[in-house]
């Protein structure tokens, strides 16, 4: 089996998405400290001119040290008018506004109070949205016993060695995070994603990499976005 954790991002990149549909089984990590100006209440979309600008879920603020799945939305705002609000100015170029703001107001329609619920109804919308079929699961619904870690890059591998995981997936950006050596004791496979961005018509002449998956969508059929999918790969360490 091949699996994949992450930490619940709101509306992510294309790379988060390829590692979802590079998995068998995706864990949404939920448990972890919540850390500032992360992508777990916020993403980025385009600006009409070039460049790009945030859009944001507000959160209640929580001291130090608060886990993911105990962080709360700050509902004294209009936040949800307000992000789609954001995403009017892709309404008179972008060919799939309709099915894409449809799908956003589907998923802000969420009564959850919790911006990991809201980010997990997020990941399965998109993922149905685009076709596609991995397992999602929420590690603090699991009631999954594991060896304590005694180190940060044991967390997945005890969760593997729990679940019976031979193969684990992460981001090509947490290379150094890992030692591969653990894993390759325990009789797993540590690869990463490395996932291509390829270039399409946005609204600004020139293009901006790495924005949400909103982007993507709004200029691209589900078609197109699990083509660009299938261009990613998997680099063993």
């Amino acid at each position: 089996m091949k699996l994949a954790i992450m930490q619940p991002y709101l509306f992510p990149y294309l790379g988060y998405i390829s590692l979802i549909n590079q998995s068998d089984k995706f864990i949404i990590f939920d448990t972890p400290q919540f850390m500032r100006k992360g992508w777990i209440e916020r993403n980025r979309i385009i600006k009409e001119n070039g460049g790009s600008v945030y859009i944001k879920v507000p959160l209640v603020k929580a001291p130090l040290g608060t886990v993911i799945n105990e962080m709360v939305i700050d509902e004294s705002t209009l936040w949800r008018d307000k992000i789609i609000a954001q995403l009017d100015i892709y309404k008179k170029k972008a060919p799939y506004f309709n099915q894409v703001i449809a799908l956003v107001k589907n998923s802000f329609s969420d009564s959850s109070v919790s911006i990991s619920k809201l980010n997990e109804t997020v990941l399965k919308n998109v993922c149905g949205y685009l076709g596609v079929k991995t397992e999602i699961v929420v590690f603090s619904e699991m009631n999954m016993e594991i060896e304590q870690p005694l180190a940060p890059d044991e967390w997945a591998l005890n969760i593997c060695n729990a679940l019976g995981a031979n193969k684990y997936l992460n981001a090509a950006g947490g290379q150094s995070f890992f030692d591969a050596s653990k894993y390759q004791k325990n009789g797993i496979d540590l690869f990463f994603i490395e996932q291509p961005l390829p270039e399409y018509k946005q609204l600004g002449n020139e293009y901006e990499p790495g924005l949400s998956i909103l982007d993507v969508m709004m200029f691209n059929s589900p078609e197109e976005i699990m083509e660009m999918l299938s261009q990613g790969s998997l680099m063993p360490k």
